[in-house]
């Protein structure tokens, strides 16, 4: 048998040895500097004991006002945009709340006296305001967004 010279095999493997050598120490000083800098769990405590509240709700108030006495029609959206239709007697009001970022206002009324009026609060502000005088009297008030 013939012997395979020492230097002929250290011609052919020294470079995989290099390259091992040298992905294992990388491997070591990425490691020690993930834990030196306590990278190695960013989302430890996501999620846990955080507590969501509401924030900034809005109230919103329809007023419909007219002649003491007299019956409306009136339709109006609600916070989730589903219409309510009622009949009430005069002057009329309701308050509404909501979480949402935006929500349109919208108020339409009719009485069968010959004046009527509408009004849209929004957090303590009148946002709309409007009135109308004459026979079976008719008006609305709109906010598009709240």
């Amino acid at each position: 048998m013939k012997a395979i010279p020492v230097g002929r095999v250290l011609k052919r493997i020294w470079i995989p040895l290099i390259l091992i050598v040298v992905l294992s120490v990388s491997g070591l000083v990425v490691s020690r500097l993930h834990k030196m800098f306590a990278s190695q769990d960013l989302n430890a405590g996501a999620g846990s004991g955080i507590e969501i509240v509401q924030f900034n709700p809005k109230v919103m108030v329809y007023d419909v006002y007219g002649a003491p006495g007299t019956n409306a029609q009136i339709s109006y959206f609600d916070p989730e945009a589903k219409v309510h239709t009622i009949t009430v007697p005069l002057p009329w009001s309701i308050t509404l709340s909501t979480t949402l970022p935006a929500v349109s206002a919208s108020l339409m009324a009719r009485t069968d006296g010959d004046q009527i009026g509408c009004r849209v609060t929004v957090n303590g502000t009148v946002r709309e305001e409007q009135s109308a005088d004459g026979v079976n009297a008719q008006t609305y008030c709109l906010v598009k967004s709240a």
